[in-house]
Formats: structure tokens, sequence, C-alpha cells
């Protein structure tokens, strides 16, 4: 069924020309009426192919852009360990009250920072099945780029923080681990960013996007 519906999609203009031609054969059509009718069916299939094709490569683009959101979902945000908010938390084990104070607030930060990014996950996940990729695509990647930097900024306070205190060696192993996963994250964004800027033509640049720094050992 899948096939029939594909060869129908793409071919309907070849198969309508072939139909036409075994009918004027049949009925005696002269030339001169035949070619408009042909070039006329020919020209609307190029144009629908064309249209199918760019439809096809944008649903494409929006199915990677999920997959990134849904990943930086469930392995950077929630109760995930690689979490920079989990990575937070393992302050509170150093006796410096200023330091959780800005670890309290960044875990009130936290609970909404998860809410937006399930929020994101989920009207994305029902964007895609309306239709209208071109436009999801803008508003999607607009929101994911602002969400990844305002998750980025937490990292580099944490980073700034750890390189001037004495961090237990454990969330120094936790971070870096957590860096090397994230700035993968980031490479796979930057490529999807690269790849729609031609098809949405977003002004957001690949390097707009920041990699994470690691702490020495």
């Amino acid at each position: 069924m899948y096939i029939l519906r594909t060869i129908v999609s793409w071919g309907w203009s070849p198969i309508l020309v072939t139909i036409l031609a075994i009918i004027g054969s049949v009925y005696g059509w002269s030339v001169q009426l035949m070619a408009p009718l042909v070039s006329i069916i020919l020209v609307i299939g190029l144009v629908v192919m064309v249209v199918n094709a760019k439809e096809r490569r944008l649903a494409l683009m929006l199915l990677r852009l999920r997959q990134l959101a849904a990943y930086f979902n469930r392995r950077f945000t929630g109760d995930s360990s690689l979490s920079i908010f989990a990575i937070i938390d393992t302050l509170f084990n150093i006796e410096n009250p200023q330091l959780w104070d800005w670890a309290r607030a960044c875990d009130m930060a936290k609970r909404i920072f998860n809410g937006w990014s399930g929020s994101f996950d989920s009207r994305e996940n029902s964007g895609a099945r309306v239709g209208r990729f071109d436009a999801y695509l803008r508003v999607y990647l607009n929101e994911m780029w602002l969400m990844n930097n305002r998750y980025y900024e937490f990292v580099q306070q944490f980073y700034e923080i750890a390189e001037k205190l004495e961090v237990p060696p454990e969330t120094v192993n936790q971070y870096n681990r957590f860096v090397m996963e994230y700035n993968t994250f980031v490479y796979n964004f930057r490529d999807s960013i690269a790849e729609l800027k031609e098809a949405v033509h977003t002004e957001i640049e690949p390097p707009g996007v920041k990699l994470a720094n690691e702490l020495p050992e």
C-alpha cells in the first residue's frame, strides 16, 4: 500500500500522460491537440515533484531537530545525573554559605527550566503532526537556540566557580563527563543549524552555540 501510494504521489504525471496517449491513439486525436495537454501535465507534475521534494526535506530536518530536542531533554534536564543542575547540587557538600545561596537559586531555576524543556518537547511533537514544516522549523530552531543558550549560562557559571574553589574530585569527574556528552550535542546542533540556514533563512550562526569548558582533573 505504501509503495502504491508513493508511485501515485510521485509518478502521477507520466501515468496520466500514458493514459492520455492511449486515449488519443484510440480516438485519433491530432498531435496539435495532444502536445499542449502533455506539456501542461508534465509542467504541473514537475512543479508538484519539486514542492514534494522540498516538503520531504523539511520534514526530515524537523525530525532531526525533534531528535536533538528529545536527546537534550532526556540527557541534560530532569533527574539525569548529567544535568548541570544535578552537578550544581553537589556544591552543597562544600562549606560555603554564599555558594549555597547560589545553588538554591539554581535549584529554583531548574524547575522552571525543566518545565520549559518538557513543554518544548511536547509542542514540537504536536507541531510535527500538523504540517507547515518551514514555519515550525524557524520557530522551534529559535526556541531551541534560546533554551540552550540559557542552559549554557548555568554551565559557564558553574565552571567559573569551580575554577576558583576546591571542588571535590568526584564533582569534577561528573562535570567533565557532562562536558564530553554536552559538546557532542553542541556539534550536532551546529550541524543542524548549518543545514537549516538555507532552508528556513535563519539568522542563527552555528558558532553561536557554545562549547563547554572542561575542568582540570
